[in-house]
């Protein structure tokens, strides 16, 4: 449901972004070719200016996830030891969940959905291991266990979503029949396509 309302606002900004690139009256002219046929030019370069202004707009958030990336592990040259190691696991971590996030809005599905997560997931999951650095004997040991632990059920939650998405998808597009009788006897069936 979220993701229907993230696509519907998309496109809107995005046609509107279009719209702003292409003149406010486009006149179409059809000119006949060296066949006799005639060819349609004004709706041609509508179509790839729109085409053109969405690519722009994602290198742009591409640049923007890759200048973010830069300037938090920049923010890491100043520290030491292991936090430094978790600082730069953390600005990684963050650079492949806008990816991911980024490549969701592109071309929204469960799947993407799920690389978004499975991104989270392994994010915090490379983090909480460094983290685990920090300590020493059994404490370090049940930290790592209690990463693993966590990750595992971040990656099952994900996963599950992805079934569940898929499932009610399938779902939607089920047909009931149902048989009545009536009171003279008289049976009546019913199909509904969903």
């Amino acid at each position: 449901m979220k993701m229907t309302t993230l696509y519907a606002a998309l496109s809107g900004a995005f046609l509107l972004g279009a719209a702003a690139l292409v003149p406010a009256q486009t006149t179409t002219t059809t000119a006949p070719s060296a066949t006799g046929t005639t060819a349609n030019t004004g709706s041609s370069s509508a179509m790839r200016s729109e085409k053109k202004a969405a690519k722009n707009e994602m290198k742009a958030e591409d640049d923007r996830i890759e200048a973010d990336y830069k300037a938090a592990k920049e923010k890491c040259k100043s520290m030491s030891g292991n936090a430094k190691d978790v600082c730069e696991k953390e600005a990684k971590g963050q650079e492949k969940v806008a990816k991911a996030e980024l490549k969701a809005k592109q071309k929204p599905s469960a799947n993407s959905e799920y690389d978004v997560a499975k991104a989270k997931a392994d994010a915090d999951y490379d983090v909480a291991k460094e983290k685990c650095d920090d300590q020493k004997g059994k404490e370090k040991s049940a930290c790592k266990k209690q990463a693993k632990a966590d990750h595992e059920k971040a990656m099952a939650d994900a996963k599950s979503k992805k079934s569940n998405v898929a499932s009610n998808a399938a779902a939607k597009h089920t047909t009931t029949t149902t048989t009545t009788e009536t009171p003279s006897g008289a049976k009546h069936t019913t199909s509904t396509t969903k």
